[in-house]
């Protein structure tokens, strides 16, 4: 929608703009506008009052970075019907290009449909899209590392062997927090080294920067690095 594009650019940072481009390096310069989050939240329930959502939604592919995160912060906030909400993520999921775009979408409607989401995310995990598995890992590690947590969720996530830097990083973004959060249950699956070793020391590392785990679980995390192997 041209409107919606005016009002972003009317909301323009150009030195926001150069500052964001470079946290999303795979996405080109030129279609970062430079607007920064509050801005964009305002305008999503401002779209989300007056109506005119629906018909931003459907207008795939966007120009902008700013458009899939406004779409993203759109689809996360919606009350409908979950299967709505699950078709229009669905739809936009093949469509996000970066970690930025795909981390800001957090429906807290998942709360409510756990069963739903989880039979859902199993799905998105085996997707060839980087980002639809990112998100996938992503919605594991929001939702599903409290109450609706199950020890069989450490080993799906176990089970996803891929390149991409954005894939992996999330994976070892959530054995951080689930070393966080189920420590007891999560500790085992460090403890036997099977994940690959990046993953490995990666989840480590960041698990160790947390507050919320002891020095003495910390000290003990970091004698289960994987060491690196020099080549001759």
């Amino acid at each position: 929608m041209e409107q919606i594009t005016r009002r972003l650019f009317e909301m323009q940072d150009l030195k926001y703009r150069d500052f964001n481009a470079k946290l999303i390096p795979d996405t080109d310069k030129e279609k970062v506008i430079g607007v920064r989050s509050p801005q964009l939240k305002s305008l999503a329930k401002e779209m989300q009052k007056s109506g005119y959502w629906e018909e931003f939604l459907q207008e795939l592919p966007h120009s902008y970075q700013e458009e899939n995160v406004l779409h993203g912060y759109i689809i996360g906030s919606m009350k409908a019907d979950i299967s709505v909400v699950l078709n229009y993520l669905e739809v936009f999921l093949p469509y996000i290009e970066n970690w930025a775009v795909c981390d800001v979408i957090s429906p807290k409607i998942f709360k409510k449909y756990p069963e739903m989401v989880y039979d859902r995310i199993k799905v998105w995990l085996k997707s060839e899209h980087t980002y639809t598995v990112r998100f996938g890992v992503v919605s594991l590690l929001q939702f599903y590392l409290d109450e609706q947590f199950r020890p069989e969720m450490l080993d799906l996530v176990a089970d996803i062997h891929r390149e991409e830097y954005y894939i992996n990083m999330a994976i070892a973004w959530y054995y951080s927090i689930a070393l966080v959060k189920q420590y007891e249950t999560a500790l085992p699956l460090i403890e036997s080294r099977t994940l690959a070793p990046w993953i490995q020391n990666k989840s480590i590392q960041k698990a160790v920067e947390s507050y919320r785990i002891s020095d003495e679980k910390k000290a003990y995390l970091r004698t289960l690095k994987i060491p690196s192997v020099r080549k001759k």
